[in-house]
């Protein structure tokens, strides 16, 4: 009967591990970005790749990386952080070649 058991707990605990990332909806995205502090769209994922948890901010703060870091890991999502940094002017275009 014990091995009956640990047979199921095993195949359970294994089961367990192959579980599919499924894709989460904008509206809930958004309330995981406001409850870690972030604005609206700040927390994306990928259609393709639903594994992956993108956050995109300028300089996140550490409680909120670890916020987002912590749901990700409650989702079996692996969290990636884009320091999205546009603070400064565009590059100027190179100059046209002299003839």
């Amino acid at each position: 009967m014990i091995t009956r058991r640990a047979v199921l707990l095993g195949l359970a605990v294994a089961l367990s591990a192959c579980v599919t990332a499924q894709m989460h909806t904008e509206a809930q995205l958004d309330d995981i970005a406001r409850g870690c502090g972030l604005s609206y769209g700040e927390v994306v994922q990928d259609a393709e790749e639903k594994r992956l948890l993108f956050l995109y901010r300028v300089a996140p703060k550490p409680e909120q990386r670890h916020c987002v870091y912590q749901w990700a890991r409650r989702n079996h999502l692996t969290l990636v952080v884009i320091n999205a940094v546009n603070d400064g002017p565009p590059p100027p275009d190179p100059e046209a070649p002299k003839s």
